[in-house]
């Protein structure tokens, strides 16, 4: 059974008195330890269909089903609630806190995630994890001391330290040399599989179709 549905979704911007249908009736499943890559030209509407399945932006029409329950009838607090303990982001740039070592950026989204680890097994759960992405001997690094590859691994270790259901990848490999991409995509893979995330992923990168279990084109609002 699908954790994750779209049914006939659309997104229509406005600006004046002109209005663009960027979604034009989008319908979508997604299964538990499957990647799912969107590929398609630039404008096709890859990035909206994430935002929107992502939580981070309402559509204009349908519905977005998780884990059965219609995400677009919920407040905008039951969403972020969703969203902050249920959904991992990886983005094209790491976004790491500057200030802060790897321990304390993982310690902090489990802070803000609410997470149910309790106190004293947070520690563990990181180092953990930090073996499965091969970061562990960083742990006490700060980001500027680190490779591109390998902020990107902090960066998928804090999208998935809070145990969440669904990955959401938005062309994380697109500021990383060709080297770089396959131990990116390769770790992302891995995780899908061995804890049995759903990874819905965006990508340009044409190395990147051959660690997908679906690839779905866009073109013009549209799957083809």
């Amino acid at each position: 059974m699908a954790i994750f549905t779209m049914e006939e979704v659309r997104k229509t911007f406005t600006n004046g008195e002109v209005h663009e249908e960027v979604l034009k009736g989008i319908n979508l499943s997604l299964r538990e330890g499957e990647i799912t890559a969107l590929v398609g030209a630039s404008g096709s509407g890859k990035s909206t269909l994430l935002t929107i399945a992502a939580g981070l932006q309402p559509a204009s029409d349908g519905r977005v089903r998780f884990e059965g329950k219609n995400m677009t009838t919920m407040s905008s607090e039951q969403v972020r609630k969703i969203r902050a303990s249920k959904f991992g982001f990886v983005f094209q740039f790491a976004h790491l806190v500057p200030f802060l070592t790897i321990e304390e950026q993982l310690l902090l989204m489990l802070e803000v995630s609410d997470s149910k680890t309790k106190k004293f097994e947070q520690k563990s759960e990181i180092t953990n994890l930090l073996k499965l992405v091969g970061m562990e001997h960083r742990r006490h690094a700060y980001p500027s001391s680190l490779s591109g590859g390998e902020k990107q691994r902090v960066a998928i270790a804090r999208a998935i330290i809070h145990k969440p259901k669904v990955l959401f990848a938005d062309e994380p490999t697109a500021s990383l040399d060709s080297k770089r991409s396959k131990e990116v995509l390769s770790l992302i893979r891995d995780l899908t599989k061995t804890l049995n995330i759903t990874t819905l992923m965006v990508t340009h990168d044409e190395e990147m179709l051959t660690y997908a279990d679906h690839i779905i084109k866009m073109s013009d609002g549209q799957i083809v």
